[in-house]
């Protein structure tokens, strides 16, 4: 239980990575407080760790694109359980669109949500967190490799990447820890709702789909004390997939 009596926010929440996340944080002790758009998604999740007997969970309901909403989630969590000790930003979302359809509110709306609201948290983590801690950014494997149609997602995801650098070395005299995670395929509606993927532009090869669960095993890993001396490193977890091409 590596993770008893600590507090944990994950963004995004309520399916896909987060709740596999938010579930396997709870089975190690943590508070899991699930913050998602989807407040009645985040109830589910919250509903799943209490039928395990897991420790009191906690949903919120936020809009990691608006940093007023970000602040009263994170205000929520200190209210519930007196403190944080965890923050994973996992909150996406895509545009499929040719660069030269794409305008500017398709930017500012990945932007918003897939950087800015990993700024928010990361700065709230910095403001509230008392006794140190750890922070784990989910990226994607398009910073390093990507398709057509998804410039936005792709530049937002490699800038996560570079927050996580200099998030780090500001997070250093804090005793936060900061690192991110670069997932590849995983079994998940975005993958299998993903245009690219339907109409084959992004080829999946299925033997290297992982499941939710890989993630959140390797976020587990970086938010604990095992990973005590990792800071500012972009984990690839990706089956292989980048050893391919």
């Amino acid at each position: 239980m590596q993770f008893e009596g600590k507090t944990i926010i994950i963004t995004g929440g309520a399916g896909g990575i987060g709740r596999a996340t938010a579930i396997a944080f709870a089975r190690e002790g943590g508070h899991a407080v699930i913050a998602d758009l989807d407040q009645h998604g985040a109830e589910t999740v919250a509903s799943s760790i209490r039928s395990e007997n897991g420790p009191e969970p906690l949903a919120v309901g936020c809009d990691v694109s608006d940093e007023t909403s970000v602040a009263s989630a994170v205000d929520a969590a200190l209210a519930k359980f007196d403190r944080l000790d965890v923050v994973v930003n996992n909150a996406g979302l895509m545009v499929f669109k040719p660069i030269t359809k794409l305008v500017s509110e398709d930017w500012l709306k990945v932007l918003h949500v897939d950087l800015l609201g990993a700024f928010y948290f990361t700065k709230q983590a910095f403001l509230k967190m008392k006794n140190g801690g750890a922070i784990v950014n989910i990226s994607s494997v398009h910073a390093i490799e990507t398709t057509p149609l998804v410039a936005p997602y792709a530049a937002a995801k490699s800038a996560l990447v570079s927050l996580t650098r200099t998030s780090s070395l500001e997070g250093a005299d804090k005793n936060i820890r900061v690192n991110v995670v670069l997932p590849g395929a995983i079994d998940t509606p975005m993958l299998w709702n993903n245009p690219n993927v339907k109409s084959g532009v992004e080829w999946i090869d299925k033997s290297r789909v992982g499941k939710p669960e890989d993630i959140a095993s390797a976020v587990l890993f970086l938010a604990s004390k095992n990973a005590r001396f990792i800071q500012g490193s972009a984990l690839l977890a990706d089956g292989g997939r980048l050893d391919l091409l």
